[in-house]
């Protein structure tokens, strides 16, 4: 799937955008704006940059500029025949709306630092998140002067907070963005957004229209592992948080992450973290008790 880049469309006399999401949402996208993305209804499949989890109502997460990502939701979302299940509210704005010195005073300098850590996405947890939840809640009712305001109530919380933890790994974006690999880029969306499915190295090679020997060579050269690899790690990582999701069988997961069969992904993710996937849920269903129990 080709990444896309969005145009968003502001109204002339606004200078951000806040809306209220209900049609399906955007596919593998980036654009130059921040976002500030609150889930109210919807689960599913959620990428930013190289991070993979899964996703479920009041998910609140901000995306940096250029930044690719994705929501996904699940099948059940889109049985309806009438219209698309998900709902969400969206913040977006560039790093000038305010003009060129708002975010480059003093006063700003953990504001301007959040929003440089969001080049590799950020979600918010705890009160912090239930204070920006309120307030874009409240948004959508007020006139846009109010609106203006809200968004530095926003501002002022994430200026502070300490509630919230990196998604994307430190060398995403200046891999991504590396001159001179976009054959690279195109194997990297592609992996990301097909790992559920069978992938082979013949259609990477299309994909990328490279040989197969330049193609494994930029590969490795280019994200530190091979093709293969870097798949699989993809796979165990996005089959990680299914455990802990904890609503489907272990066989189940397997084929929801690419495995063609239970004892390939098993042997898979021994390698990879050195337990079977049951002793790795095991590990979290005995976590979930004691930190019930600790209340």
């Amino acid at each position: 799937m080709k990444l896309e880049s969005i145009i968003l469309l502001k109204e002339p006399h606004k200078s951000f955008i806040l809306f209220h999401e209900t049609q399906p949402f955007s596919s593998w996208h980036s654009h130059p704006e921040y976002e500030l993305v609150l889930i109210l209804k919807g689960k599913g499949k959620r990428m930013v940059g190289d991070h993979i989890d899964r996703f479920k109502e009041e998910d609140l997460v901000l995306v940096g500029s250029n930044l690719p990502h994705e929501w996904l939701c699940d099948s059940e979302f889109y049985d309806n025949p009438d219209r698309f299940q998900g709902e969400a509210i969206v913040y977006q704005f560039s790093i000038d709306f305010l003009g060129n010195e708002f975010f480059e005073i003093f006063e700003n300098r953990h504001l301007k630092l959040l929003l440089e850590n969001s080049s590799r996405g950020i979600k918010f947890e705890g009160k912090s998140k239930r204070q920006i939840m309120s307030i874009m809640t409240q948004s959508l009712k007020r006139d846009e002067i109010d609106q203006v305001y809200s968004l530095f109530s926003i501002f002022r919380i994430l200026a502070k907070t300490t509630e919230f933890n990196l998604l994307a790994t430190p060398g995403f974006m200046g891999t991504f963005h590396n001159q001179g690999s976009e054959a690279m880029r195109k194997a990297l969306e592609y992996i990301f957004t097909n790992f559920h499915k069978k992938i082979t190295v013949k259609e990477m090679l299309k994909i990328t229209n490279t040989a197969n020997s330049s193609f494994c060579r930029s590969f490795r050269k280019c994200y530190r592992v091979t093709f293969k690899e870097f798949l699989t790690n993809a796979r165990i990582g996005y089959s990680c948080v299914l455990l802990k999701d904890n609503t489907l069988s272990i066989s189940q997961i397997a084929y929801s992450c690419g495995f063609e069969n239970i004892s390939n992904f098993n042997r898979q993710f021994k390698k990879i973290k050195g337990l079977t996937p049951s002793q790795f849920q095991d590990i979290l269903v005995t976590k979930k008790s004691v930190a019930i129990n600790e209340k």
